[in-house]
């Protein structure tokens, strides 16, 4: 491998890990909402309490989305240091 460049193969592997660490991370994240919102709807649970259990499971649902793009972007970068 040129240390200086990048070939094409390399730039599609890394623009397609990409796309799978933002759908992973959509996906995971609608999850983490869904368990809130299931919670909200399996409990019937109104007023000041729902919207603060929706709000808790967005923020969920956001910080697993974040972690899942940085988790898999991590590990690509490492196995491609490592030349696999």
């Amino acid at each position: 491998m040129d240390m200086g460049r990048e070939s094409r193969w390399e730039k599609d592997a890394m623009t397609v890990e990409i796309v799978f660490a933002l759908v992973s991370a959509a996906l995971l994240g609608a999850a983490v909402f869904a368990v809130s919102f299931g919670a909200v709807l399996v409990f019937d649970v109104t007023g000041p309490a729902r919207d603060r259990t929706l709000t808790g499971g967005a923020l969920l649902g956001a910080a697993a989305g974040v972690w899942r793009v940085v988790r898999v972007l991590r590990r690509f970068d490492a196995e491609r240091r490592k030349g696999h």
